[in-house]
């Protein structure tokens, strides 16, 4: 397998090589590393370009300035490097707009024992074949020289990359009793990647699954945000239920319909987070207020922000009955239409829908110009009370009838709707 240029092209790779090119000429080995190297040569465009490199955290903050540079890894020998500023004009020091975030720079290290079983005790630093033998999975462990266009392989990654096969580094006990995540890692690299997972590895994954309780939940609910944004996630959740994951990660999901939730996903056009978590809810069950219970629970334990829930819990309360709109009144439907999360709730009730009568009507009223879909009121409370009727609670009463009566063309002027009050207040 060879490292395509073209995954060189974008600014944080260019911004990466500048960085490895000033550590080679500070007299340092430096290397692109993880993730960005897996991914460029699977084809895919790398999204982060990390560093390793034989120079100490010091040695990186006196190469690049301290003032150029966030120690915010320091401990583990990472440090973030920013990218150059930008000067307009001669004696101008105007910053360029901040495009890219700063560059992890790790030094090549060795672990020390994992006692809490989420991170090292203490790192020694070392050379990159250690570096290598210390990271998780051997997809991950490899590094690519750009200088000399060589990938360097220590753990036998691009075999396993070759026959996309998802193997632990070392022994798959110790390095999951190290990092009890790295099984929820396995769990998003075999969605993300559509690998499977080497025998082995997949039955220690089964022996340490309970372990997973020692986890915090925002860590989990940090990697299942990345397995349900995938369209491939039913691919995930099955991995979870059949290591025994579940039952730390989503008590309940081996209850599952998973030929029905299959033929859902395969109509997902373009998933997120919450595309996914609403198709799936709806699939695991057949009521929609057991669906958002379930959704509440995980809320908690995965720390969902209140904007995800928002969301979620809106496409399935909102997702049926923009199945069955065909037939409803524009008054019914029009307040749905102008959701703020309508976007989300139109892709869940497509999955969801068994024929087209419904979700046409809908995609043909979202096609309504801005004035169309949501007219101006025709009257306000200001306007009531400008017209010498006193404040109360029948303006409420009264704003919404006048709104269901404007949607519907029963009124379409300010004149008409202050006439239809006039005659409710006589």
């Amino acid at each position: 397998m060879q490292f395509p240029p073209t995954a060189l092209d974008s600014l944080a790779a260019r911004e990466a090589i500048r960085i490895i090119d000033r550590l080679r000429e500070a007299g340092f080995t430096a290397v692109l590393a993880g993730g960005c190297v897996r991914d460029a040569l699977l084809g895919r465009i790398p999204k982060d370009f990390d560093v390793a490199t034989d120079a100490t955290p010091d040695s990186v903050q006196q190469v690049f300035g301290r003032r150029h540079t966030i120690a915010f890894g320091a401990s583990f020998g990472v440090i973030g490097v920013l990218p150059p500023k930008h000067r307009s004009q001669p004696g101008h020091r105007d910053e360029q707009p901040q495009t890219l975030m700063p560059t992890e720079v790790a030094t090549f290290r060795a672990d020390g024992n994992y006692s809490d079983g989420r991170r090292p005790d203490h790192v020694t630093y070392g050379t990159a074949e250690a570096d290598a033998a210390r990271r998780d999975f051997t997809i991950n462990g490899l590094f690519y020289d750009p200088s000399r266009d060589e990938i360097l392989d220590y753990v036998d990654g691009l075999k396993d990359l070759k026959s996309m096969h998802l193997r632990t580094i070392g022994d798959a006990d110790r390095r999951f009793d190290e990092d009890k995540l790295r099984m929820l890692r396995a769990v998003r690299f075999v969605t993300t990647l559509r690998l499977t997972v080497e025998p082995s590895t997949l039955a220690a994954i089964e022996r340490h699954a309970d372990s997973l309780s020692r986890v915090s939940g925002e860590r989990i609910g940090a990697e299942m945000r990345r397995v349900m944004s995938q369209v491939d996630a039913v691919r995930g959740l099955e991995l979870l239920v059949g290591t025994g994951l579940h039952r730390q990660v989503w008590p309940g999901l081996n209850a599952m319909n998973w030929q029905r939730l299959e033929q859902r996903a395969a109509r997902i056009e373009q998933s997120s987070f919450e595309v996914g978590m609403a198709v799936t809810l709806a699939t695991l069950h057949d009521h929609t207020d057991d669906a958002i219970d379930n959704l509440n629970a995980l809320t908690e334990n995965w720390k969902l922000s209140t904007a995800e829930q928002r969301a979620i819990q809106t496409s399935l309360e909102l997702a049926t009955v923009l199945l069955d709109c065909a037939e409803l009144s524009w008054s019914a439907l029009q307040p749905l239409l102008i959701n703020r999360d309508i976007d989300i709730v139109v892709s869940v009730a497509s999955v969801l829908a068994e024929d087209e009568q419904g979700m046409a009507r809908v995609k043909v009223e979202l096609q309504r110009d801005a004035v169309s879909l949501n007219p101006p009121p025709l009257l306000s409370g200001d306007d009531l009370i400008a017209a010498g009727i006193s404040a109360g609670p029948h303006f409420r009463i009264w704003l919404s009838e006048l709104r269901r009566m404007q949607l519907d063309d029963t009124l379409s002027t300010p004149e008409q709707a202050m006439a239809w009050v006039q005659s409710q207040v006589k």
